[in-house]
C-alpha cells in the first residue's frame, strides 16, 4: 500500500514539473541569460546594454572571505564590498570590447523563479579570459518584464579567484 501511494504521489507531481519546464517566462528569461553570455563572447556592447532597464542598474560584487584575507596581506585596507559608481554594466562591456583577451562567462545550475512580472535568476558562474578562469562564484539577477520584454534591474555576485 505504501509503495502504491508513493508511486501515485510521484505521478501527481510530474504534471507540475512539466508545466514549470514549459513556462514561457522561464524560456524568455533564459533567452536574456543567453544574450548576456553571447554579448560578452561577441563583445557586442549594443546588445549587452539593451538587456538592462537603464544605466542605473545595481551592479555589485562582494569578495569571498578567503580571497579577502589574501588581499589584506598585501593591502590591509582592502574592502570586502567596494562601492564604485564607475563599475556598471556599461563600463564592464566596454572593458571587454577593448580587451585583446577573449572573454566568456559560463553559467551552471541556473535557477529561474518568476511570477510573470518579476523574475530572479541565481547560478554558479566562472569568468574566463583567453580560456583561463579569472574568477568564479555565485551570481544573482533581478529582472522586470517591461512592454519591451525582460530587463535586468540588478546584478550581484561573489568573487573568488
Amino acid at each position: 500500500m505504501k509503495t502504491a501511494f508513493a508511486a501515485l504521489a510521484l505521478l501527481l507531481t510530474l504534471p507540475a514539473y512539466a508545466q514549470t519546464k514549459a513556462n514561457p517566462d522561464t524560456q524568455s528569461v533564459e533567452a536574456v541569460v543567453e544574450a548576456f553570455r553571447a554579448s560578452i563572447v561577441d563583445r557586442d556592447q549594443a546588445r549587452f546594454k539593451k538587456l538592462f532597464l537603464d544605466e542605473r542598474t545595481m551592479w555589485q560584487s562582494v569578495t569571498g572571505d578567503k580571497n579577502l584575507q589574501e588581499a589584506r596581506k598585501k593591502r590591509p585596507e582592502a574592502l570586502k564590498v567596494r562601492i564604485d559608481p564607475t563599475n556598471n554594466p556599461h563600463s564592464f562591456i566596454a572593458e571587454i570590447a577593448a580587451d585583446k583577451a577573449k572573454s566568456e562567462e559560463q553559467f551552471r545550475d541556473v535557477n529561474i523563479q518568476s511570477d510573470g512580472d518579476i523574475a530572479s535568476v541565481y547560478f554558479d558562474y566562472s569568468f574566463l579570459a583567453d580560456g583561463k578562469e579569472t574568477n568564479r562564484g555565485k551570481e544573482a539577477w533581478h529582472l522586470v518584464r517591461t512592454d519591451g520584454g525582460w530587463k535586468i534591474v540588478s546584478v550581484i555576485w561573489s568573487m573568488n579567484w
